[in-house]
């Protein structure tokens, strides 16, 4: 599968000191793309490049959200096991806890973009993350 659009290669992001594998960075990547197209209302989609800005951004993002899959796969527990045909299944300890470990982790994935994007302009001087209000 091929991944188009990023706007954090995964040259730049090993640049960067990033840690993960090419496809888990991918992934990561693609879902960090979609909260700032969310804040952003897709403004950076059509641009050439990007600034040093939303790099950084992405990089700080992917972090973050590999940090909470990897909490989200400790929070599985144990159903049932099968030793012999080593099969196990795992269920959620909790929706309530899965749902508010989603809530901070939108909080937090929020206040990375507006910290590292609040200056951003496009070159017609519309700010990233303008609401139109």
């Amino acid at each position: 599968m091929e991944f188009s659009g990023q706007y954090l290669t995964y040259t730049e992001y090993k640049e960067l000191g990033g840690l993960l594998e090419e496809m888990p960075f991918n992934l990561l990547e693609f879902e960090a793309r979609q909260y700032i197209d969310k804040y952003t209302f897709g403004r950076l989609k059509n641009l050439l490049s990007q600034v040093d800005e939303v790099k950084l951004c992405m990089y700080k993002l992917i972090n973050v959200a590999n940090s909470y899959k990897n909490l989200e796969e400790q929070d599985r527990a144990l159903a049932s096991e099968n030793i012999d045909g080593y099969s196990y299944s795992y269920n959620s300890t909790s929706n309530s806890v899965d749902s508010s470990i989603e809530n901070v982790k939108s909080n937090e994935m929020s206040n990375i973009i507006r910290t590292y994007l609040i200056d951003c302009k496009l070159e017609d001087g519309t700010p990233y993350l303008y609401r139109g209000v």
